[in-house]
């Protein structure tokens, strides 16, 4: 567990050092909005082009990461069943709620666990694969759905209004799915995610030439999200933003019980043992990633939620860390 504590001794710092910075003001009002959108726009992607090029497709087709994708899915669910069929949540908000519950941190924290505890990196590829190209371009469509502009009237929309009802809501419904598809399809992560699975599927590797610079630019995605996960810390709380009580319940509960639970009774029942079984449900357990807070800030939506859910989620995952290891090893 000596990793464990390592890595998130390495993240404390770095958001400590963000919290110091947004108490004494130093990159002024702006400076979190500021490093979230260089974040967003441009170290994300590069991490997320050089990352996915350089992984094993063949993974995807693993019963570990089949694991990866049943018991996230069913957290997914769960949340979108609680949020928009219990409570009635907005979507855009309920987007982020359920990246808070589902989406963990593979990178900052699930790298070096794999890497010590399991003494493989590639326990970590299933579950950033399955973030990278189905939760976030999911993810991302609706919140960009949400974010699509009234279209302004013109002089097609006054010919328009001579069709019958079911033509003019087909031929209305049809131009918002193209503008919402290009604001997809230009959003930076969606673009990086896109753009390494092509290169992964390649039969040939561009050479690290190549590759050198969008590496060197996304080693600065972790600290650069740790560093706006600490500003965010310092601002002073008051009662307008303060996140709902029972959701931010809802999402711990999510990301630090039911989701470990989940894959190691859906590893168990495919068949998976001793340190496969370990590693999908240590992969399962960890925290919420700062990036969702990344998100959240991008999109103006449940950024106390995502605050705080990558602060109690972080704090949690070394004593549940400690219990599935005892239980699984």
């Amino acid at each position: 567990m000596g990793a464990i504590v390592t890595a998130l001794g390495t993240m404390g710092a770095i958001v400590a050092l963000g919290w110091v910075l947004g108490r004494r003001g130093t990159l002024g009002p702006a400076g979190p909005a500021v490093l979230a959108r260089v974040v967003f726009t441009v170290a994300t992607p590069c991490l997320l082009l050089v990352t996915v090029a350089r992984a094993d497709l063949h993974l995807l087709l693993s019963r570990s990461a089949l694991v990866t994708a049943l018991s996230t899915s069913a957290v997914v669910l769960i949340a979108l069943v609680v949020l928009r069929g219990m409570w009635r949540r907005p979507a855009a908000d309920v987007t982020v709620a359920t990246l808070a519950s589902s989406y963990v941190n593979a990178g900052n924290l699930g790298l070096p666990l794999a890497v010590y505890l399991l003494g493989d990196a590639v326990a970590v590829v299933p579950p950033l694969l399955y973030q990278l190209l189905i939760l976030a371009p999911v993810a991302f469509t609706v919140l960009d759905a949400r974010a699509v502009p009234p279209e302004p009237r013109t002089a097609d929309d006054d010919d328009g209004a001579a069709l019958p009802g079911p033509r003019r809501r087909s031929v209305r419904g049809a131009l918002l799915a193209r503008r919402v598809a290009g604001r997809t399809l230009r959003n930076p992560i969606i673009v990086g995610a896109l753009s390494g699975l092509v290169l992964a599927a390649l039969p040939w590797r561009l050479p690290e030439v190549v590759l050198g610079p969008f590496a060197m630019i996304g080693a600065a995605a972790a600290p650069l999200a740790l560093l706006t996960f600490g500003m965010a810390l310092a601002v002073p709380r008051t009662t307008d933003v303060q996140p709902v009580r029972r959701e931010l319940v809802l999402v711990v509960l999510l990301r630090s019980v039911v989701h470990p639970v989940l894959a190691a009774l859906i590893g168990t029942a495919l068949g998976l043992t001793g340190e496969l079984l370990l590693a999908v449900t240590a992969m399962a357990a960890l925290p919420t990633a700062q990036n969702v807070l990344v998100y959240a800030m991008q999109y103006g939506r449940q950024q106390p939620l995502a605050r705080d859910a990558g602060l109690v989620t972080t704090v949690l995952a070394v004593p549940v860390l400690l219990v599935i290891t005892a239980v699984l090893a």
